[in-house]
């Protein structure tokens, strides 16, 4: 048999195993999956570099699917080749065709979505959200270059999905790294979900605008073996040059095969009953129109991946802020008494540089605000920074690829800007990525750029994904918040030690000293920094200093106050619950942020405990101006000592 009748007839088996698929479950997107089979066959039975039994083998091409819809085309293909599925690495099994007609149900490792975390191990990352899937691809491109690995980065992309705005942050940044080991293909079938794309989006207006943005494309028929083969044998050729990146445009049909679901109409719409046997029919008969044979995967012979180069990762202790000071000439700042939070996550983002070779840098264009330039600067890590530029969701998605190829990526921003990229930063947790995501400029305290520029609901929204429990049984979010440059510096090393998502708040202003080299900072821990009898005062942050003021004037009027800095979320609530009671079960929690954050945290720790409490919440109520102080904006939200103060008078009814 031909090489292209070969592949015809893979494709219409992996077609017809893809409409069984979502017929059992019961949705799905068949007429997708349909204008995908010749490109999936070609791919994954005849060009990338892998093996079925070690589907996540460091070495191996990767495939990532960015119009996650489609992906029953894939676990047909994994069905007919066996591919090793499992969540625990040492229990695998070859996937079968049970397997595959299990999509969707509860307890099946056959996910509606691609997702490496519920035990399908040959993708590297949740997608389906459409438009990341691009981003995560460079991220694993940029990491097999690092490591000096020649790996084969494959992207498909839907035409409709291709209007997303973080597509073109992706190709931009594959433009301006030329990463030519990533493929983007582009699967042109003309049709969304409610009707035709766009024209904007068609196989030619996207090969023009590919042509805009410097990529060599390659346009094709996507039913069309030889031509599907040619192209990626150009690409091949390519991979390990420094030169043009290349694209891929392939014209496809929707429904292919199947007369009765092409074109609009049948976007998630399994066909099932008399709807199904006439499909499976038709493609039959167009099986023996281009082959009049079977095939079986024995039929191709797919490349196994090069074997992994042995190698010994670098990982040393942390060196204590006051040391790393002096090597790094920073010790007039030291003996200043205070630092920003977002001086001392560079200082330590750059002594990680040094002590552990995974650790890999990201930024936005504001590396000298958030001072991630210290890891870009120096030449002991230089290579493993990544200038994003103003293109966020890109960021985090890069960020999801390099996490998926072993690195620990930081990624860091102005902690408003974060904002843009949430849907990413969910997605990346999803897939339980090991990412770290550090806000600077966080809350009010900004002050004079307003609050265009203030990140006021992050940590309400954080806080919510560490509510949940991920795949290994943690927090799926821990959010941090060091109120001066000593917890900064540890909790950066402490982020990099966890395997998980952390986000960690940093600030403009510098703040005082209040720990020392002395003090160990651990993910779900906390400071008491005075303790008193009457109220038990939370805070985090900027606040932590505010609080502190306030302890002074609450001496005066005679009240013994508690002061714990809750630099993490979640905490050790029962530690906490304890000491509440031993100030008569009075407390103020003090925010720089809007509610739902540290005061809401502490409200369900109340109300678990089943104890009886009396709480206060005092952050942003109100949406805040520019001002040109932290002090003059604290006044106005009503977050000052004073207002500390006399919140405290008012829940001890002390007149």
């Amino acid at each position: 048999m031909s090489y292209e009748a070969a592949v015809h007839a893979q494709a219409i088996e992996i077609d017809r195993l893809s409409l069984e698929m979502t017929a059992a479950a019961g949705s799905g997107h068949p007429t997708t999956c349909l204008s995908l089979g010749h490109l999936v066959t070609v791919l994954m039975f005849s060009v990338m570099r892998w093996s079925p039994d070690y589907p996540d083998y460091p070495t191996s091409d990767r495939l990532v699917l960015s119009e996650g819809h489609a992906v029953p085309i894939v676990y047909a293909a994994c069905a007919k080749l066996g591919v090793k599925i499992g969540k625990d690495p040492e229990a695998r099994r070859p996937m079968t065709v049970e397997d595959a007609l299990r999509l969707r149900e509860a307890k099946s490792e056959v996910d509606g979505h691609p997702n490496p975390a519920e035990g399908f191990p040959f993708f590297d990352a949740a997608t389906g959200s459409l438009g990341q899937g691009l981003s995560i691809a460079a991220g694993l491109g940029e990491a097999a270059r690092l490591d000096g690995l020649d790996r084969r980065i494959y992207c498909i992309i839907g035409d409709g999905e291709s209007r997303e705005g973080q597509i073109a942050e992706a190709l931009d940044y594959l433009m301006d790294r030329k990463l030519t080991n990533v493929l983007p293909i582009f699967n042109c079938n003309e049709f969304g979900q409610a009707d035709r794309v766009s024209h904007q989006q068609s196989a030619q207006t996207t090969a023009a605008k590919l042509e805009a943005f410097g990529f060599k494309v390659l346009s094709i028929d996507g039913h069309n073996p030889a031509q599907i083969k040619a192209a990626l044998d150009q690409f091949i050729a390519n991979a390990q040059s420094f030169g043009q990146p290349i694209a891929l445009v392939a014209r496809t049909e929707k429904g292919w095969g199947v007369s009765g679901m092409h074109g609009g109409g049948w976007h998630g719409k399994p066909a099932t009953g008399d709807a199904l046997q006439r499909a499976l029919s038709e493609l039959d008969q167009r099986r023996v129109e281009l082959t009049s044979a079977l095939v079986s995967s024995d039929s191709f012979e797919i490349q196994p991946p090069a074997e992994m180069p042995q190698r010994e990762a670098k990982a040393a202790d942390m060196v204590p802020l006051s040391e790393i000071a002096k090597r790094f000439d920073l010790t007039t700042m030291i003996q200043s008494g205070k630092m920003a939070t977002r001086y001392a996550y560079g200082v330590a983002l750059r002594a990680l540089g040094h002590s552990n070779d995974r650790v890999v840098a990201l930024d936005a264009d504001v590396s000298n605000s958030t001072h991630a330039d210290m890891f870009k600067k120096d030449p002991a890590s230089a290579q493993r920074f990544f200038e994003c530029k103003i293109a966020e969701q890109n960021m985090v998605s890069t960020a999801a690829g390099l996490a998926a190829a072993g690195k620990i990526p930081f990624v860091s921003t102005f902690a408003k800007f974060i904002t843009r990229a949430y849907d990413q930063v969910e997605m990346a947790i999803n897939s339980g990525a090991n990412i770290k995501l550090v806000g600077s400029h966080a809350g009010i305290t900004l002050a004079a750029d307003g609050p265009s520029q203030m990140s006021l609901p992050d940590v309400a929204w954080f806080r919510s994904l560490g509510t949940a429990r991920n795949h290994a049984g943690n927090p799926a979010c821990y959010v941090l918040q060091p109120s001066d440059a000593y917890a900064a510096y540890a909790l950066t090393h402490a982020m990099a030690e966890y395997e998980g998502a952390v986000y960690m708040r940093t600030l403009r202003e510098p703040t005082e000293f209040i720990y020392s080299d002395q003090t160990a900072f651990n993910l779900g821990g906390f400071e008491v920094l005075s303790e008193g009898r009457d109220v038990l005062l939370v805070a985090a942050g900027y606040m932590v200093h505010e609080a502190n003021r306030a302890l002074d004037l609450l001496d005066k009027a005679g009240i013994s106050a508690t002061l714990v800095d809750l630099y993490s979320l979640p905490f050790d609530t029962d530690a906490l619950m304890d000491i509440a009671n031993q100030n008569g079960g009075n407390i103020i929690s003090i925010e720089d942020n809007y509610g739902n954050g540290i005061g809401s945290a502490v409200a369900d720790a109340l109300a678990a405990s089943g104890d009886a409490f009396t709480l206060r919440q005092m952050h942003v109520r109100k949406i805040p101006k520019s001002a040109r102080t932290p002090d003059e904006i604290l006044a106005m939200c009503g977050l000052t000592s004073q207002d500390i103060l006399r919140e405290t008078l008012s829940l001890l009814q002390v007149v």
